[in-house]
């Protein structure tokens, strides 16, 4: 009997390391038993009390992120985060923790542009990150059940794909300086489009957030459902900021928003995300990477399918001359 229970054991074990590899197993167990409930988002402060995120003030957020790596222009920190759900599945939680990541780049040390293949063949935030020796790299725009992008995208100052009309939000680079936020800040920021791809939805302008995020948040998107979220956005000095979903760390639209805003955001999107989120980032220790679900095992039934994206955010470090003429 002893053995029979050893060998279920490391049944299960090996069952469990093979989940976490391919489908972000532990990750997507919280996303399940939280997805339904109708508590807000909790935020571990830094006197080590559970508050809620709508409660807490801008140094209260900036408090409760942990520090994970910084190098000269870009900082990840972490935001222990939880949902209250009722009884076992809050010892789920509590066994499996539950992670918010915020990236700030800041400009003069890094270029971005639009990644992708030949023809837009799908890929991943892995291969972009190694093939490119890129230094943080992100799913962009939506893609249609082909794969296909959906949305304009620009590389080198030349548009490659049509604008999808009913997408509201942008990433786009104009004298070498990246923007995110609403499509109308393309027609107020002088210059051609070097590099760009839409998002959806625009999020806030001018550190207000657009009143259909709390007012319709289903009417055009599913800005309700709790799910793995990507917001990208920048401060009035020009520095960016990324406010990801990690581990089990998923959110509706309105939460991203306002914890965006606390971080003192000034224009925001949506890029991809759910199922579809995955990123990657360089770091002293080696690469980095997060990836909501299945990416490299070719199943063809839902939701275990392979998800892959035809576009990613790049981010690069600029060569040091261009550092110096930027300061």
């Amino acid at each position: 009997m002893l053995r029979l229970l050893g060998a279920f054991s490391l049944l299960g074990l090996i069952g469990w390391v093979y989940g976490e590899i391919y489908f972000n197993l532990g990750s997507n167990v919280v996303a399940w038993v939280v997805h339904e409930s109708k508590q807000p988002l909790q935020i571990l402060t830094k006197r080590g009390e559970w508050k809620k995120a709508a409660s807490m003030t801008p140094g209260d957020l900036a408090g409760a992120l942990i520090t994970r790596h910084v190098e000269e222009g870009l900082r990840w920190s972490t935001l222990k985060v939880r949902r209250p759900a009722g009884a076992w599945r809050d010892a789920l939680q509590s066994i499996l923790g539950a992670e918010v990541h915020v990236v700030v780049i800041q400009p003069e040390h890094f270029e971005f542009s639009a990644s992708y293949l030949p023809k837009f063949q799908v890929t991943t935030s892995v291969e972009r990150l190694k093939t490119e020796r890129l230094n943080f790299v992100i799913t962009a725009n939506f893609r249609d059940p082909q794969g296909k992008p959906l949305g304009y995208i620009y590389h080198q100052g030349k548009q490659v794909n049509a604008a999808f009309k009913e997408w509201s939000g942008s990433f786009f680079v104009k004298a070498g300086r990246p923007y995110f936020g609403p499509k109308s800040l393309l027609d107020e920021v002088p210059g051609a489009i070097e590099e760009a791809t839409q998002g959806y939805p625009a999020v806030m302008k001018n550190h207000t957030v657009f009143s259909y995020i709390d007012s319709k948040p289903d009417a055009f998107f599913d800005g309700s459902k709790i799910t793995y979220r990507a917001l990208a956005g920048m401060r009035r000095d020009g520095v960016i900021v990324f406010l990801l979903s990690g581990d089990g760390g998923v959110m509706n639209v309105s939460e991203a928003a306002e914890l965006a805003r606390k971080l003192d955001v000034q224009h925001a999107t949506l890029l991809d995300g759910g199922r579809a989120l995955q990123y990657s980032l360089n770091t002293e220790d080696g690469p980095w990477h997060f990836a909501a679900l299945n990416t490299e095992l070719d199943i063809r039934r839902h939701p275990f399918d392979r998800q892959r994206s035809p576009v990613f955010i790049a981010v690069r470090k600029r060569a040091p001359e261009i550092i110096r003429v930027g300061q």
